[in-house]
């Protein structure tokens, strides 16, 4: 499988290949297939988007820790530029959520939510800036993969193209290639890194998976 960054950083290729396994996983998971054919049931779709929007505020979070952490000044004004990517992201929800009913502010995380938001904010809290990054690799990269791979061909039209057109995009692509970058400047192979991405990763499947056995 192929890298979905077109210039992947030493690091970020490896344990990207190393652990293509759930990320195809994750591209095969009949909620992720179901929202590339435009299948996927509404109300899955809609607990989705309030469950993503709950992650990607301790997302926000967890690069502004590791900003907080960081000693250089680039390192600083990277993970805040990507915090600031991530706000992006959740004006889009805002309209997803809008679009689909759902009151962002009575959002509960169901369980495997907390589980991959516990876990980034407890690692970005007691870990080096570079396993940091190497926690949130995982989103980033994966969904830089899925989107690509949805939009092939092209981007359908149905209701869920906004969402394959947001992680296809160019402008979705460096957001990944600066984590990248930081995890590549900050981090060294080990095996707290190998187990740390694969952890994140797994958390990326089972949150789909939380999303699909929502009753339609």
């Amino acid at each position: 499988m192929s890298d979905p960054i077109s210039n992947p950083t030493p690091l970020a290729a490896s344990l990207w290949q190393t652990h293509q396994d759930l990320a195809l996983a994750c591209l095969e998971h009949p909620f992720v297939q179901g929202i590339g054919n435009g299948s996927l049931p509404k109300a899955q779709f809609a607990y989705y988007v309030g469950q993503d929007a709950f992650f990607l505020e301790a997302f926000a979070r967890a690069y502004s820790i590791a900003a907080a952490k960081v000693a250089d000044w680039q390192g600083f004004n990277t993970f805040h530029q990507l915090a600031g990517g991530v706000l992006q992201e959740l004006t889009l929800h805002q309209s997803y959520a809008a679009e689909w009913h759902v009151d962002l502010d009575r959002v509960e995380p169901g369980a495997a939510t907390r589980r991959y938001t516990d876990f980034l904010l407890a690692t970005a809290w007691s870990q080096e800036v570079g396993i940091t990054a190497v926690a949130m690799l995982p989103c980033m990269r994966l969904y830089a993969f899925l989107g690509q791979e949805l939009a092939k061909p092209e981007i359908p039209d149905h209701s869920y193209s906004d969402w394959i057109r947001t992680y296809s995009s160019p402008q979705f692509e460096p957001l990944a290639e600066q984590l990248a970058d930081l995890a590549q400047r900050y981090a060294s192979p080990s095996p707290l890194v190998q187990s740390t991405y694969r952890y994140a990763m797994q958390c990326e499947l089972d949150f789909f998976e939380a999303a699909w056995q929502i009753a339609p």
